[in-house]
């Protein structure tokens, strides 16, 4: 038997992914950039296993097994076996091993499908994982897009682009990094959790809809998406935080224009999220600069990005609009110290009622996936079954 184990991160998209050219494929209609974030706080963990004495495939996800016939699964496995196959043929010591059966065992230590990208480093966990448990090599990008778009974007670390491709093979449809984590150290990031339930409308099927009815969204990856990705690729590389806030949050709210142009419209924010986006404007306008930006997934939950030095009073503005329940669970990952507002700093949408914040994930730019080389750390025992899960938030 082979075991491999891996940690992929959750990427925040910055110039958005929305509506495909091609579903099968999963190829997109424009370019997006996105932020990997630090595997310590968020991640994908995937143990794979595989062996000449399983009967057939099989996959665990959060301590429930799920069917591994699904189409995205299948893809990525199918294109992993075919390239093991190829790197095998013609060696000496070719043991087969891409006719081997395969046990997926997969946890995320956040909430899934609540709009905090739980596929994208799902997929990029499993096709790593998997990848490297048949001794494939080179790109993992163009497989992991087969599972969930984004993937493709959790495969590598830091600053990172993906690639819309024109082939309509999708071979020119991949991920490439922009540059790494440590280009940029001092970009910290808040995920301001406010809901962790399971979103009412996927965001494939969202996209889907949003492709087939909205005359904005045709617009937008025509002429806005081009021109906007470079513009923060610039801003990514010269440091230029208010630039690369200001696109980050017009492009957000550009997203959820297309949702709500979509028929019958595909809602992803509520009043807390849209309260969030009030708290944001507020702030930098009492300041006087953007130093602080918003971006929204399909789904409530908000991402902020800003500078280290800031993310005290930040936290502790928060915490004035939108107070805890419980103190002590409020502020997850990163530590942050404890800082009195000043004052002068009173914002208008706050307080709002306690607990409609649920908690604070508080985390830094990251790298891409890592390999965990411990057995301890592996999900699955020496049968290829699943050991007791360890959890998650």
């Amino acid at each position: 038997m082979i075991v491999v184990t891996c940690l992929a991160p959750v990427n925040i998209a910055v110039i958005k992914y929305w509506g495909k050219r091609d579903e099968q494929l999963i190829l997109p209609l424009n370019d997006s950039v996105s932020v990997s974030l630090s595997t310590d706080q968020m991640h994908a963990k995937t143990t794979v296993m595989i062996s000449p004495n399983f009967e057939k495939d099989r996959l665990w996800l959060n301590g429930k097994e799920e069917s591994c016939t699904s189409p995205r699964v299948q893809a990525c496995l199918k294109e992993i076996r075919r390239r093991a196959s190829q790197t095998q043929k013609g060696k000496k010591n070719n043991q087969g091993i891409d006719l081997w059966k395969v046990h997926i065992c997969s946890e995320n230590n956040f909430p899934t499908a609540a709009g905090l990208a739980s596929s994208a480093a799902g997929y990029a966990c499993l096709v790593t994982a998997v990848a490297k448990a048949y001794k494939v090599e080179g790109d993992y990008t163009t497989i992991a897009r087969l599972g969930s778009g984004s993937a493709c974007r959790s495969v590598l670390g830091g600053f990172v682009r993906w690639h819309k491709g024109d082939q309509g093979d999708g071979s020119d449809s991949f991920a490439s990094q922009i540059l790494p984590a440590s280009h940029w150290p001092t970009i910290r990031i808040l995920i301001l959790v406010v809901s962790d339930s399971r979103k009412k409308i996927s965001s494939s099927y969202g996209m889907q809809r949003s492709v087939e009815t909205s005359e904005l969204l045709k617009h937008r990856a025509t002429h806005i998406v081009p021109q906007r990705t470079e513009q923060i690729i610039k801003a990514i590389k010269n440091h230029d935080f208010e630039t690369f806030a200001e696109l980050t949050m017009k492009d957000s709210n550009q997203l959820h224009s297309v949702c709500l142009d979509t028929y019958p419209p595909a809602v992803y924010m509520n009043d807390v999220s849209h309260t969030i986006v009030e708290f944001v404007h507020s702030y930098n306008k009492i300041k006087g600069t953007t130093k602080l930006a918003y971006t929204f997934d399909a789904g409530p939950n908000a991402c902020l990005f800003l500078q280290e030095e800031d993310v005290a009073e930040v936290v502790a503005a928060v915490k004035q609009v939108f107070p805890p329940t419980d103190e002590n669970n409020y502020i997850r990952g990163i530590n942050v110290p404890e800082k009195t507002l000043d004052k002068d700093l009173v914002l208008p949408s706050g307080p709002q009622e306690a607990g409609s914040l649920r908690y604070i994930i508080h985390t830094k730019i990251g790298e891409g996936p890592s390999e965990i080389n411990n057995p301890e750390g592996h999900l699955l025992d020496q049968n290829g079954l699943p050991k007791p899960k360890t959890g998650w938030i």
